[in-house]
């Protein structure tokens, strides 16, 4: 349906019916003092849309773009080359107009690619069952913290400092509204993550431990160990993963202790897109399937006994007992889940494998080029892609100083931490399959014109 404007015929046509004289009658019950008195401060009035074009234009070319310079910004959000053949895929009319899985004689298709997509999903994090996807990483670990308190009953969750910093705001928000508590352990510019202080804190009140993994500063914490003191004290185990390429290199979670893995799927067959959509991944044991959130499909067949697939699980909408719904999400990406499970089977087992190698290779020599500048040490002594390195000066300063030589040299500490002085120094650098010699070569060059003269 077009949007056609109103003629002030027509809009005083409409007021006569309603019975009132001005537009402006009905916000009168608006008390005046939270009404404009005109236009908006600061805000520029209407142009024409070639003014409005070159006025955007000229803002967006302010901007250093992701593939047009040296790019090493990781923090839950990463570049990775992503196929041609998946965007082509994603276009076709038989994905662009599928219907909604609730009607499954009319959404086959739809169906079949969730259900293929939480089968990688479940495999790739290591659990029995997967859902559909979530929102994003964030908001599904919430979910998870939520599913743990209806499963144990208690309301207490332990949080790793190694917890990504806006997973954690997501976290304490929604606590606010539900009365949970919320034990956040202050994260550290330490080698070692701080699984000592997360076993140190759980006790028989604890509903979940949430760890990430490997965690905010790349460091892979010991799974094993914390799931053992949990599971002691009758808690479960969320982890969260931010790069699921990474667990092409190391152990699923869900093998080693998890009770729910929850993360984020951008990084496989969705690109950066300036924040979003994203999709949240989701799987957890058998056991608590009927307390996961989001929807669920499911295989069968049909009366003449040929496979099809049905919404097995879901949450609200069109139901009954809405009350007790296990989560008010009730839908997922389906978009951007099509794009993973594409890109996902596109690589297969070995190619996750191979691109988690690359990536860790090309990490490892950006990690020596930098640590080999006067002043620079890398923290971690183990990492998959992505390392914290710590600078002799405040590392925000030095980033915009690297972005005017052309260089996107990593995430501050200090931007996900503001206010904590301990942590203004590090700096979060994140290579991957994209990430060339040269690339690395300009990284340290930029880096060491800029600590130039700086005392080690």
């Amino acid at each position: 349906m077009r949007y056609l404007p109103l003629t002030p015929a027509e809009r005083a046509d409409m007021l006569g019916v309603i019975g009132v004289d001005t537009v402006d009658a009905l916000f009168e019950d608006v008390p005046a003092a939270a009404r404009l008195p005109g236009p908006v401060p600061g805000l520029p009035m209407h142009a024409s849309e070639m003014a409005v074009d070159r006025h955007m234009s000229a803002l967006a070319a302010k901007n250093l773009a992701a593939g047009a310079a040296p790019f090493f910004l990781g923090a839950g959000a990463y570049r990775h080359h992503i196929p041609a053949s998946v965007d082509h895929l994603i276009q076709r009319g038989e994905f662009l107009t599928a219907y909604t899985p609730y009607q499954p004689e009319i959404a086959q298709g739809t169906l079949q690619v969730l259900f293929e997509f939480q089968t990688q999903v479940a495999r790739l994090l290591g659990t029995d069952v997967a859902n559909a996807s979530m929102y994003d990483g964030s908001t599904g670990c919430w979910e998870a913290v939520v599913m743990a308190g209806r499963v144990t009953r208690r309301k207490k969750a332990v949080i790793s400092g190694g917890l990504h910093a806006h997973y954690v705001a997501t976290c304490q928000t929604m606590a606010k509204f539900t009365g949970d508590e919320l034990v956040v352990n202050a994260p550290e510019l330490s080698a070692e993550p701080d699984d000592a202080a997360v076993i140190a804190a759980i006790d028989g009140e604890t509903s979940c431990v949430i760890v990430q993994y490997p965690d905010m500063l790349g460091r892979i914490p010991d799974l094993e160990a914390i799931a053992a003191a949990a599971q002691a004290h009758g808690a479960l185990v969320i982890v969260v993963v931010t790069e699921p390429v990474a667990l092409g290199l190391i152990e699923a979670p869900g093998h080693i202790g998890a009770d729910i893995v929850v993360g984020e799927g951008q990084s496989i067959g969705v690109g950066l897109n300036f924040g979003g959509p994203y999709l949240g991944l989701f799987g957890c044991r058998e056991k608590y399937l009927r307390q996961m959130p989001g929807r669920l499909c499911g295989q069968t067949v049909d009366a003449e006994g040929r496979r099809g697939f049905v919404l097995t699980l879901s949450t609200r909408e069109q139901h009954i007992r809405r009350e007790k719904a296990t989560s008010n999400i009730c839908t997922n990406s389906g978009l951007c889940a099509l794009a993973f499970s594409i890109h996902m089977t596109l690589l297969g087992g070995e190619g996750l494998a191979k691109l988690s190698r690359i990536n860790h290779q090309a990490a490892r020599r950006t990690a020596d080029a930098l640590a080999a500048i006067p002043g620079v040490s890398v923290l971690n002594d183990a990492y998959v892609n992505e390392f914290t390195v710590v600078l002799p000066r405040e590392a925000r300063e030095v980033v915009r100083e690297l972005a005017d030589r052309g260089v996107l040299g990593g995430v501050p500490l200090g931007r996900l931490y503001p206010g904590n002085d301990a942590l203004a120094k590090g700096l979060l650098v994140c290579a991957s399959e994209l990430t060339t010699d040269a690339d690395i070569a300009a990284f340290a060059s930029a880096l060491s014109e800029v600590l130039e003269g700086v005392p080690a």
